[in-house]
């Protein structure tokens, strides 16, 4: 490719799948999707080489970019619009350059970041035709690091490790037409004005909104005074800074940061050196999960403020105490299989099970108060919300221990239970998540009412489930609430009907344990249709549905939303 600097390109093979992708897209855009970049890990430790579509399409990957600020000797700074022909943020106003270094062994030298400097020499170049004698490497004065994501649409998104350099140079642009359509030359001032000119049709790329609103200063913009630091500065996501963004849905919003909550995860539950423990730990974490309420904190927070990692850290410390509980619950309930595999203490022993429920409920706490991006003075309501959680849920579990020997449950003795085993992790995911965005007192009650509403919803939705699903799809024996005599809101509704030849048959199965046949299961089960009360169950948690989208009603609208409507969703669309 002229100009491009690198005789021998590295290349990542696309599949077929990628190729159809770029059937509508530039065909020398395209081309440069092959181009081997390098993934990262969050804190910019290299993993491999990855190619370009496969770290921006989709969910993305991490990988390592850099962001050049041009400046000629008269103080302006060099910005470029992106040609219309590009596949991720096509017309939007850049910075002077960003791209990413490639996967070999020049462009990832560390040493005096001159690796990230060789591919801005090669791209400026590319893209706007400044010769290399123009812009020399010593020249470059390396600034900082910041780590963001930014999702364009359904398909494209940004998740970078992004290098950020200043070079002060007079050079001589002439710009490929393929990469960039317009260029400026700005002041201070009139950068200034770009980004606060809400009424502009000059949209800013979310990364260079990112620099030059949170990290550039006086300094960057005078030769030689730019001071530069190790950090790594993070920016979340930033998808609402580009307007008209299109938020992915609930899967892949949940995929972006599941790997990363799952690594807090397994770093606090594998720290010590007790095998066994750790084993036992870990061992219901290894058999998967949803991580719903692992990343509810980010989800939430990407709805209604500013994301940061702490987020993550403490959605770990939630699915950790999530976990915890799963495993005492086990224990009392008896069961001996979660999610397809055996309970923690079949797999282990009791002893173990219950002193490994105990470390992780310490441990979930421990790995909170050191998140990153978490303040002091957030601590205090952060603690007391988890600390509320656990209790809840504890009284939650007590009242459905109770209950079991209880001729009669009401529904409201019902709902309080469930409020404590089930809707107080939801809600607490949802306020905490709106707490630590920065967002105002009356949209984190809102969310708290929303977590509320989804939470009670999701657990009768679950007990229905567990009557019109068999034993595989639910990694737990088909119809062992109604066999354990769980008094569900389908079996306070039944037991309430007068009586009948379905309701002995529901009796006659109701907690009677591992003494009764599947035949009798399923009699039990068609007993629940012909009372009605699987219809009066759904119709209850509808309700609550209702509730939950009146809750995200009142919030602005963004494309962090869409993942949250369709978790409203979630489990009414199990069943239909």
């Amino acid at each position: 490719m002229p100009g491009y600097g690198i005789h021998n390109v590295p290349t990542i093979a696309l599949d077929e799948s990628s190729v159809s992708v770029l059937k509508k897209t530039d065909n020398t855009q395209g081309l440069l999707m092959s181009e081997a970049v390098i993934e990262v890990s969050e804190n910019d430790l290299p993993l491999g080489p990855i190619s370009k579509l496969d770290s921006h399409y989709g969910v993305g990957k991490y990988h390592r970019a850099f962001s050049v600020l041009l400046f000629d000797s008269s103080g302006r700074l060099l910005i470029q619009r992106r040609a219309s022909h590009k596949i991720t943020f096509p017309s939007v106003w850049a910075n002077s350059c960003c791209s990413h270094p490639l996967y070999c062994e020049d462009e990832m030298e560390s040493r005096n970041d001159l690796g990230v400097k060789r591919a801005a020499i090669r791209k400026l170049e590319h893209e706007l035709g400044i010769h290399s004698s123009q812009i020399p490497i010593e020249k470059f004065e390396f600034i900082t690091k910041m780590r963001y994501q930014a999702r364009q649409d359904e398909e494209w998104t940004e998740r970078e490790i992004d290098h950020c350099l200043v070079i002060h140079a007079d050079v001589d642009v002439n710009p490929n037409p393929n990469e960039v359509s317009e260029i400026k030359w700005v002041s201070q001032t009139e950068l200034d004005e770009m980004l606060n000119n809400s009424n502009s049709d000059d949209v800013i790329a979310p990364w260079f909104r990112c620099i030059a609103s949170k990290l550039m200063n006086d300094d960057w913009w005078r030769p030689g005074c730019a001071k530069s630091d190790s950090l790594i500065h993070d920016m979340g996501d930033v998808s609402h800074m580009l307007p008209n963004a299109v938020g992915a849905d609930l899967a892949t919003s949940i995929s972006e940061v599941k790997d990363l909550v799952e690594n807090r995860i397994e770093r606090a539950l594998t720290h010590t050196s007790l095998n066994r423990l750790s084993g036992a730990m870990m061992h219901l974490v290894e058999g998967g999960g949803k991580r719903l309420r692992a990343t509810l904190p980010w989800l939430v927070a990407k709805a209604v403020g500013q994301t940061h990692s702490g987020l993550l850290d403490v959605g770990a410390a939630i699915e950790i105490i999530h976990n915890f509980t799963l495993v005492h619950d086990d224990i009392m309930d008896d069961d001996d299989v979660r999610r397809g595999r055996p309970a923690v203490h079949v797999a282990y022993d009791l002893p173990t099970a219950i002193n490994a429920g105990d470390a992780m409920l310490a441990i979930a706490f421990e790995a909170m108060v050191v998140a990153e991006g978490i303040t002091p003075d957030q601590l205090p309501f952060l603690v007391k919300r988890i600390g509320r959680m656990v209790r809840k849920c504890s009284e939650g579990q007590q009242l459905d221990i109770e209950f079991e020997d209880k001729e009669t449950v009401t529904e409201e003795q019902y709902i309080e239970m469930i409020h404590g085993k089930t809707a107080a992790m939801f809600l607490t995911c949802a306020e905490v998540g709106a707490h630590l965005s920065g967002a105002d007192d009356i949209t984190i009650q809102c969310m708290h009412d929303w977590g509320l509403a989804l939470g009670l919803c999701f657990q009768l939705m679950d007990d229905i489930i567990d009557v019109l699903s068999d034993s595989e799809t639910l990694g737990k024996p088909s119809g062992s609430d109604v066999a354990q005599g769980k008094r569900t809101m389908m079996v306070i509704h039944a037991l309430n009907q007068p009586s009948s030849k379905p309701k002995m048959d529901l009796l006659e199965v109701l907690g009677k344990g591992e003494n009764v046949t599947s035949e009798q299961v399923a009699l039990a089960h068609q007993a629940l249709h012909d009372l009605g009360s699987i219809d009066y169950a759904k119709s209850k948690a509808e309700a609550y549905h209702r509730k939950a989208h009146d809750c995200l009603d009142r919030l602005p609208k963004g494309p962090a939303m869409r993942a949250l409507r369709e978790l409203t969703d979630y489990q009414l669309n199990r069943i239909h």
